[in-house]
């Protein structure tokens, strides 16, 4: 019987979360931390005795980097991978670029608060979460799922929203629990789930 494998992980610290940047869909590298996360990713894989047969990420570069960093680590650097938007984080509209401090200054801290933490309402020009859901998980159930009950054993690198998406369906949250849910960067999430979807067992690798 197959493993069903599905591991997720969230990309290693990128510039402007260094610098406290509202990022989205703006297209920052890893720092140097970040690197070292991912790295530490792919070896605390490598320590679980993992190999996978098939990779998502989105079509950010940070994402990308830390994949390749991890697949680096694996020896699987020519995995077949697919980069798709519908991975992508969480579009910040008007807030991509401003210091989240700034920010604050501009809007007020309740309605920053508001637009980071609520579940469907959207920063001017971005998405809420509810938004990302609603492109990431059709992806995840069309184009990542199927493979994953059929036995490929599969690894995402994504972003925190992005994520949260599939989290949500997998670890069966509200919208109230999915909003506390925090994502460390470079931090793998095994699941393993059972022939109908649901998840067998859960494994998060931090520390």
């Amino acid at each position: 019987m197959s493993e069903r494998l599905l591991v997720l992980v969230r990309h290693g610290q990128s510039e402007w979360n260094l610098k406290n940047l509202f990022t989205g869909w703006k297209d920052p590298d890893l720092t140097e931390l970040g690197v070292k996360e991912a790295t530490e990713a792919g070896r605390k894989l490598k320590a679980q005795g993992l190999q996978f047969d098939v990779a998502y990420t989105s079509v950010l570069t940070r994402a990308q980097h830390t994949l390749d960093l991890i697949l680096g680590e694996l020896g699987q650097k020519g995995l077949p991978t697919t980069k798709n938007l519908a991975l992508n984080e969480r579009d910040y509209g008007d807030l991509s670029g401003l210091n989240k401090d700034d920010a604050r200054k501009k809007w007020g801290e309740d309605q920053v608060l508001i637009w980071r933490r609520s579940y469907d309402v959207p920063p001017p020009g971005g998405e809420s979460l509810k938004d990302t859901l609603a492109r990431a998980l059709p992806y995840y159930v069309q184009e990542i799922l199927p493979g994953v009950l059929n036995g490929k054993r599969t690894l995402v690198a994504a972003h925190g929203n992005s994520l949260r998406a599939l989290i949500m369906v997998l670890e069966k949250l509200s919208p109230e629990g999915i909003l506390k849910r925090e994502l460390a960067t470079g931090v793998p999430i095994i699941y393993r789930l059972n022939a109908d979807s649901t998840v067998a067992s859960k494994l998060d690798l931090a520390g």
